[in-house]
């Protein structure tokens, strides 16, 4: 796919982004998730190889090419390796018409003002740079909000604008992602908060240029219609945020124009010890209740 073939995929296809991304501090609980025991692997090299088998079995599977998945997002390590046939990872995506994403952020700060901040990226244009000679088409880069204060919201918003706009220079699309926790006290205010920051910090988005945004599925339905609709935003897409598939889809389903972007809530039933059929099977039913709560 072309660059705006798959800007053009993101913008009106129905489906969803398979979020395929668990880091180092993730990755532990994922492989556990998928039945992989802590004594398996030793050290963050063995570690990151089990987990890429994983991310290898799931993009080559039949049903990960069938449609439902529009895009995915990619680990670093992932992107940069190969499948059996010596594919990179991105070409054999978009080969199937899966549009590639690259996370970028390098992690957070402790919580302060209520939010957690990502920490610098000081390989940012780098790593964006590598990124589109693989033919990836965007980013993603995750902080999170914990409670409804005004400054901290607007200063974890206006830092994802700023590594967006760095982003965007690279000929690169990206994914923000300004969580707000499934456990804040205060979740309706501090999305109230992130709405109202948000839609100030698109006006910095140069006329024609596009950002997506990754957000928590709010508590009142529909909230972030005005996000959904803005000539500045490619998508709104959706994590999954802890909850299990089922209540990830309901949820979802509430909220028009609203897809999915689901790491935990795809990958929950997947086991090591399947055969292949089986494995495929698992897969394929998660693809389609996730893309049929995308759909609304």
């Amino acid at each position: 796919m072309t660059f705006d073939e798959m800007k053009q995929q993101m913008a009106t296809k129905k489906g969803f982004i398979a979020a395929l991304d668990q880091s180092g501090g993730s990755t532990p609980k994922a492989l556990q998730g998928y039945g992989v025991a802590d004594d398996a692997w030793s050290g963050d090299e063995e570690m990151f190889a089990e987990i890429h088998k994983m991310r290898c079995r799931i993009v080559t599977s039949p049903s990960f090419g069938s449609g439902g998945v529009i895009g995915a997002i990619l680990f670093e390590k992932t992107m940069e390796g190969c499948v059996e046939d010596g594919s990179p990872i991105p070409e054999l995506l978009s080969r199937r018409g899966v549009v590639p994403f690259l996370k970028v952020d390098m992690g957070m700060h402790d919580t302060g003002n209520g939010v957690q901040l990502m920490k610098d990226m000081p390989r940012l244009n780098e790593m964006c740079a590598r990124a589109k000679e693989l033919g990836v088409f965007g980013t993603k880069m995750r902080s999170v909000i914990h409670d409804a204060d005004q400054e901290g919201v607007a200063a974890n918003v206006r830092q994802q604008m700023d590594f967006g706009l760095q982003i965007l220079d690279s000929g690169l699309v990206p994914i923000l992602e300004p969580e707000v926790s499934l456990k804040s006290e205060t979740r309706p205010q501090a999305e109230a908060q992130l709405l109202a920051a948000m839609l100030d910090q698109l006006n910095r988005v140069p006329e024609g240029q596009h950002v997506m945004l990754k957000l928590t599925i709010p508590s009142e339905a529909n909230l972030y219609r005005p996000l959904v609709e803005h000539p500045k935003v490619l998508r709104v897409v959706a994590l999954s945020g802890g909850y299990g598939r089922d209540e990830a889809c309901r949820e979802l389903a509430k909220n028009e124009g609203m897809i999915a972007s689901f790491s935990r809530a795809l990958l929950e039933e997947l086991r090591v010890q399947m055969d292949d059929v089986q494995f495929d099977q698992a897969l394929e039913t998660a693809i389609d209740e996730i893309s049929c709560a995308s759909a609304t």
